[in-house]
């Protein structure tokens, strides 16, 4: 089960994609588990080539499309030219906006990559069962822009989770699973399994923490809400990200608009969004998404 929840069900994973996936998740590591250290290390290298370095970033869709023989000239165009356009934007709103307080360039960054990944704009660049890789490629991208070059504070983004970040994910967990499972249960979109298997749950917790948790809580809530906090208030910012986040989850599972879905993930959102802002830590958040979405795929889907 757990190799088919990293590798996918379609296509055999080659030594080198593997290679190559690993060394984006790399990148996501460093920064979680680097922080600080990480960004003032880069942040000391000569402004040409801290704005030229997320060049590296094409790397892994040359080395995938021309082994896999799926290399297209306008896709590599898209893979040098996105990680230039982050970089620039958010080096123009370290001008515009040294207070952090958000400009049109944050806001065009996080539609880019938002977009991007809830519409799947670039997985046609990718083999099928190599999509997860865009995705992380993208999420380095934006790592690299908001901690390195926008230097933006307080986003949390450090994976060493403390007892306490532990204990905050799991008191907003259980804040919200006595509204989420009757609702969701009335509206016909929980539905209980009798599936009792522990270590599927230690496995599929730790599949969903790294792949979906941390990413998406990094964007909505280290990126989205930390800047939209300084610009609205505190509850308007947590109420705003998570509607958005409650309408990225508006095509999953479904081919129409999926309202049961927005609706849930909204009201997610809003504990997600308390986990994080109860000292601004990515970990506490963290904690509290994944064992929402572990539960719920093995249990209650």
């Amino acid at each position: 089960m757990f190799a088919i929840l990293i590798f996918g069900e379609s296509g055999h994973w080659t030594l080198l994609e593997i290679a190559v996936a690993l060394a984006c998740l790399a990148v996501l590591l460093a920064f979680g588990f680097g922080g600080e250290r990480m960004i003032n290390a880069l942040r000391r290298v000569a402004l040409p080539a801290r704005l030229a370095l997320p060049l590296l970033l094409t790397l892994p869709y040359l080395v995938i499309a021309t082994a896999d023989g799926v290399f297209r000239e306008r896709w590599l165009a898209v893979y040098v030219a996105v990680p230039l356009a982050v970089t620039f934007l958010l080096w123009l709103a370290t001008r515009l906006d040294p207070q952090q307080r958000g400009t049109w360039c944050d806001l065009a960054v996080l539609l880019l990559l938002g977009l991007a990944v809830d519409l799947r704009w670039f997985e046609p660049a990718w083999p099928a069962h190599l999509h997860a890789i865009g995705k992380i490629v993208l999420l380095d991208m934006g790592l690299y822009g908001f901690l390195v070059i926008r230097g933006l504070t307080h986003s949390g983004i450090d994976f060493k989770a403390s007892l306490r970040d532990v204990k905050i994910g799991l008191r907003e967990l259980l804040f919200y699973m006595p509204i989420a499972i009757p609702l969701g249960l009335a509206l016909g979109f929980l539905h209980v399994h009798r599936v009792m298997i522990p270590w599927w749950f230690v496995l599929a917790w730790l599949y969903t923490v790294l792949f979906i948790a941390i990413p998406e809580e990094m964007f909505f809530r280290g990126w989205m809400q930390n800047l939209m906090e300084r610009r609205i208030g505190r509850v308007p910012a947590l109420v705003v990200t998570s509607i958005v986040f409650g309408l990225s989850h508006f095509n999953k599972r479904a081919v129409h608009f999926n309202w049961q879905y927005v609706l849930l993930a909204t009201i997610a959102g809003i504990f997600y969004g308390r986990a994080w802002r109860s000292d601004r830590r990515i970990a506490a958040s963290a904690i509290t998404h994944a064992s929402v979405d572990t539960l719920w795929s093995i249990w209650l889907r």
